[in-house]
């Protein structure tokens, strides 16, 4: 299990507000993320320097204000 299945749990769960995947890891991050069979609840918006922040708009997220 690589640290990004938890956090995407995390995320899913409304623990967290959002997720900060790094360039670099990236496809460590892909990887957890096509296990995921409600892939399509987590939304990325990518920044400058290939760095992305991915949000979860699935029903079980809590409503959370963005920053």
């Amino acid at each position: 299990m690589n640290k990004y299945e938890e956090l995407l749990e995390k995320l899913e769960k409304g623990e967290i507000a959002k997720l900060e995947v790094p360039h670099a890891e990236y496809f460590m991050f892909r990887e957890a993320w096509l296990k995921k069979e409600n892939r399509m609840h987590f939304i990325g918006e990518a920044h400058l320097g290939g760095n992305i922040t991915y949000h979860y708009t699935g029903s079980n997220s809590k409503s959370l204000s963005h920053d």
